[in-house]
């Protein structure tokens, strides 16, 4: 457009996207290739936080049970130690969920799935996408 002609009176713009349901919000997801801002998981983030503070709870000898604990909280024990299985991700997963770096695919309602407890089985069901190293800091192949 240069100064010379009219301005149209009606700009139609398309952009691809698609709302997906993440954590209970929903949220727009731009197609592959698109530039995206790392955005943390708050859902994701809480559990974490949750998982390792029951830990602590826990290997204190505030509470003797996950029943007594689930109690005091006030959810059901079923659901703790489901929470509490987060414990066991490998770093990098942790890491990756702090950073904001996981894939949509990432939800708290996969992470409360069964998975594997070691740390190179995990790497092996990871995003492909995501840059990994093992606990001891060394670059995987």
């Amino acid at each position: 457009m240069n100064r010379g002609s009219p301005t149209p009176e009606t700009v139609t713009l398309h952009v691809p996207f698609r709302v997906v349901k993440r954590g209970g919000r929903k949220e727009m997801q731009l197609p592959e290739g698109a530039a995206q801002a790392r955005r943390t998981d708050n859902t994701l983030v809480k559990a974490l936080a949750r998982a390792f503070r029951w830990k602590r709870m826990l290997e204190s000898g505030d509470f003797a049970t996950i029943a007594e604990l689930a109690e005091h909280e006030g959810i059901a024990p079923s659901y703790m130690t489901r929470v509490l299985r987060l414990t066991l991700l490998a770093p990098y997963i942790v890491e990756t969920v702090l950073d904001g770096a996981q894939g949509a695919e990432v939800t708290l309602g996969r992470l409360l799935e069964p998975f594997p407890i070691k740390w190179e089985e995990q790497l092996l069901a990871a995003p492909p996408q995501a840059e990994h190293t093992r606990w001891k800091g060394e670059k995987l192949k």
